[in-house]
């Protein structure tokens, strides 16, 4: 890793330790409160991708589905590897199919009954869930986006730039979208990254920034400038790391939004915040075609 590297590691752990259940909290009041966008549609909840209650995922769509398959985009929401629920995201992943994409929310096991790398797995297996089965739900296996916020864009990351997870099925990665991830938080710090990664014989193995290099996916890496919970450094630090191994890097930074307003600007009412869904879908769109 590089001087400048191991600067915004130092800088990015500052910001993570500090990171608490509350301030990445589920999203399911927020979420019942919302208008959706009508453009898109729930079409199967609760499809079991492994034996435990948590493995389980819900596949939204566009009110009207073309006849040809579209690309599906997986998001893996935040919560400090501890908290969350797939009830809480339907606004986004509304807004997402809305676009023209097939999207799937997956649960996963959570911190304390269990730790890394078992939150991993558990989306590795939503990915290969989706490779063999979201055909009849209209959507390409082929053309896949792998998408997160917070703690949930960590897991997103992993799953693109680490080949240990998904196998030959990351070849039908097509993108990674990263809302405010962790991806450079060495050394671990705090009761947060402590709890979700205890005893790691090789730490710098657990990081984002490891991965990066040549055929590294294309990547949209995004923070809010007032995101004091995970600081903005780390995906400067990804960013840099990618385009150093010669991957494609869109990076935004938004004017004025914290690290919960980055993903919550994605709901109807609160668009005007911050282009969150509109700069998501050109990137998606762009990497799909």
């Amino acid at each position: 890793m590089t001087a400048r590297l191991l600067t915004a590691s130092r800088r990015g752990v500052i910001g993570l330790a500090g990171l608490t259940v509350a301030a990445c909290s589920p999203l399911r009041m927020f979420n019942a409160l919302m208008p959706k966008d009508d453009g898109g549609e729930a079409i199967a909840h609760g499809l079991p991708f492994g034996p435990n209650a948590r493995q389980r995922l819900d596949i939204y769509g566009p009110g009207s589905r073309a006849f040809q398959p579209l690309p599906v985009i997986i998001f893996f929401y935040g919560g400090s590897w501890s908290s969350g629920t797939r009830a809480g995201y339907a606004f986004l992943a509304r807004a997402l199919a809305s676009g023209g994409f097939i999207v799937v929310i997956p649960d996963y096991r959570l911190v304390p009954h269990v730790v890394y790398p078992a939150f991993l797995q558990d989306n590795a297996a939503a990915v290969h869930w989706v490779r063999e089965h979201i055909g009849p739900y209209g959507g390409d296996p082929d053309r896949i986006i792998l998408a997160g916020h917070s703690a949930g864009a960590y897991n997103a990351a992993m799953l693109a730039l680490d080949p240990r997870w998904l196998g030959e099925d990351r070849r039908a990665v097509k993108g990674l979208i990263g809302l405010a991830g962790p991806y450079d938080f060495l050394p671990f710090k705090g009761p947060v990254v402590e709890s979700a990664f205890p005893r790691i014989a090789r730490p710098e193995l657990t990081q984002p920034v490891h991965y990066a290099q040549a055929g590294s996916p294309p990547a949209f890496l995004a923070s809010g400038d007032r995101d004091h919970v995970v600081l903005p450094a780390n995906s400067d630090a990804l960013a840099l790391a990618l385009r150093h191994g010669g991957a494609f890097v869109e990076r935004k930074r938004y004017p004025g939004v914290g690290h919960v307003g980055l993903v919550t600007a994605i709901a109807r009412p609160l668009r005007g915040k911050a282009p969150v869904l509109a700069d998501m879908m050109v990137f998606a769109h762009k990497v799909t075609s």
